[in-house]
């Protein structure tokens, strides 16, 4: 039993200098919880709602300051002084009090920073790192993830250059995340200098930190990140492999794919992501078809079973109906996991035991606007997450996650466990 003695929102910035939320929860025993809350740029349709002020002379009505009152005010006034049992008992009081299906009266913002903070403050209460904490909370084992790292952005996370949105360095073969952050600076040295070389590029990053040269299409991007594998010293599919987010929900328009060129139709779109995963070291493939492109989902798992993850990020919005969905259409084997497109943690964690159950994988991922809270990394070691994606290896907001993840691996080595290693045709 817990109660809650004080609870205050702000506004504070993110990591594209627009407003988010905080939260601070003091506990009656004194301690004190705090968390912010990320905000994405590719969102799904079916994510739950961020409530922004609408203010167009402020923030160009990007402001937080309603969501933030509304924890002051009304969310404190139904949770203060309240006995309460557990993580799942606040939260289900939370979810009745916006009383809507999205949270769109409170707001997501609001209420995922108040679940978060409360989680916080009862680990510190209980004297338990968070993401022992949070293991508890699903009856997980807690294991280190595989680090997926933003190496390429286009799409709505740089200026759109090529339709697909990121091109990510997966380090297959580190044991430690110390290796793998190593070993992800080397091949990002490498493309930094021959974006460089090839493209006359000034180092310029995307939201996530990604590098984005001009390129001119996405098989160009695919060869430069295979390029720069090879020039760290690694060998392309054995001891580095690429994830893709092809974001396909942005380019899709009237039933067809617009990828450059004449646009496409849904079974051309699976041959032509069926043709990168064969053609290049990708053992993961994010959104390759449109988020309510539903027929067709399970003919892109199919395509691409054996050969490379079909994960789930808008089909799925981390919303456990979508879930289910998927499940019964055989449309995904991964989750890709945003605690704030449902809003609480434990409907989070509803979505990764549904996973879980259907042997799917999971990635618990960050979002484009973030801010330096940690609490992800610690959400995806309590959650045994596969993967982990932050995004790169060159912003503050990044790097809280990833030293984050050094801290818990110094103080508690856990399992990390391999990725299966990929050979290219003729190699």
């Amino acid at each position: 039993m817990t109660i809650i003695d004080q609870l205050e929102g702000f506004e504070i910035l993110d990591s594209r200098g627009r407003p988010t939320v905080k939260a601070r929860c003091v506990l009656i025993s004194g301690v004190v919880g705090e968390a912010s809350v990320p905000s994405g740029a590719s969102s799904g349709a079916a994510e739950a709602h961020e409530l922004r002020d609408g203010d167009p002379h402020r923030y160009g009505g990007l402001g937080c300051r309603q969501a933030a009152l509304h924890i002051d005010t009304e969310i404190a006034g139904a949770v203060q002084g309240v006995p309460i049992h557990d993580q799942a008992d606040l939260d289900t009081r939370l979810i009745a009090l916006d009383g809507t299906p999205n949270k769109g009266r409170l707001g997501a913002n609001a209420v995922l920073a108040v679940s978060i903070a409360f989680c916080r403050a009862v680990a510190a209460e209980r004297r338990v790192p968070l993401y022992q904490h949070l293991a508890e909370l699903v009856g997980a084992e807690p294991a280190l993830p595989r680090l997926t790292v933003n190496l390429f952005s286009g799409g709505l996370h740089a200026g759109g250059q090529v339709p697909v949105q990121d091109v990510l360095v997966v380090p297959a073969r580190a044991a430690t995340i110390d290796e793998a952050l190593s070993t992800t600076y080397a091949v990002y040295q490498a493309a930094a200098r021959l974006a460089r070389e090839r493209y006359a590029y000034r180092l310029l990053r995307a939201d996530e930190g990604g590098l984005a040269p001009p390129f001119p299409n996405a098989e160009a991007m695919f060869a430069l990140a295979v390029e720069a594998i090879e020039a760290a010293g690694f060998r392309p599919g054995e001891d580095v492999a690429l994830a893709i987010d092809v974001a396909s929900s942005h380019f899709y328009r009237d039933g067809l794919y617009a990828l450059g060129g004449a646009p496409i139709d849904s079974a051309d779109m699976i041959e032509r992501v069926a043709g990168w995963v064969d053609a290049y070291p990708i053992v993961s493939v994010e959104d390759g078809l449109a988020e309510e492109d539903w027929p067709l989902w399970p003919l892109l798992q199919e395509r691409l079973s054996g050969q490379a993850r079909t994960v789930g990020d808008d089909l799925l919005c981390t919303n456990p109906a979508r879930i289910r969905r998927a499940i019964e259409a055989g449309a995904a084997d991964t989750l890709l996991l945003k605690v704030n497109q449902i809003g609480t943690l434990t409907e989070a964690a509803e979505a990764w035991r549904l996973a879980r159950e259907a042997g799917w994988q999971v990635t618990v991922s960050a979002r484009s606007g973030e801010t330096e809270d940690d609490w992800l990394a610690d959400l995806a070691v309590g959650w045994a997450a596969n993967q982990i994606k932050v995004g790169s290896i060159t912003q503050s907001e990044r790097l809280a996650k990833y030293n984050r993840l050094l801290a818990i691996e110094r103080l508690d080595p856990l399992p990390l466990e391999p990725w299966p290693a990929k050979r290219l045709p003729g190699v």
